[in-house]
């Protein structure tokens, strides 16, 4: 039973399935305040001193026509910081503890010897020799 289980675990995809929804709901609150109060503030320095942030309006005067660039690029920082946390701390070492197993259980093979020069000239010869020969036969 427990080994089973162990199965389950260990295969690729559920595992990374399964890290990249905990691990990567876990991370939003903390790439969230990072993002809020730290990217947010630098993006918004960039777009002067309108308060709405890095952006513009379509009709000026009217702040529902507001296109919020920073929002987007605060987005785009916050998905790239989560991702690269659960990849480098999470999939690379399940990945490479994988392989392990895998090179540990899989069954070794043996190499196929190269065959030595000699060898193969002879064999060539003696294929000519031959060829020559049922020539020879037939004329």
């Amino acid at each position: 039973m427990i080994k089973g289980f162990k199965d389950f675990l260990l295969r690729g995809n559920v595992v990374e399935l399964a890290i990249a929804v905990v691990i990567g709901g876990a991370f939003t609150a903390l790439v969230g305040a990072f993002t809020a109060n730290i990217i947010n503030p630098i993006i918004a320095s960039a777009g002067g001193v309108d308060a709405a942030g890095f952006g513009f309006r379509i009709r000026p005067g009217n702040d529902a026509t507001f296109v919020d660039i920073g929002a987007a690029i605060t987005a785009a920082v916050s998905f790239l910081i989560t991702a690269a946390v659960v990849y480098f701390l999470f999939v690379v070492p399940l990945n490479s503890a994988n392989r392990r197993l895998h090179a540990r259980t899989a069954p070794h093979q043996p190499a196929e010897e190269p065959i030595p020069v000699d060898t193969a000239l002879l064999t060539e010869m003696r294929d000519l020799l031959k060829d020559m020969a049922a020539r020879d036969v037939r004329q």
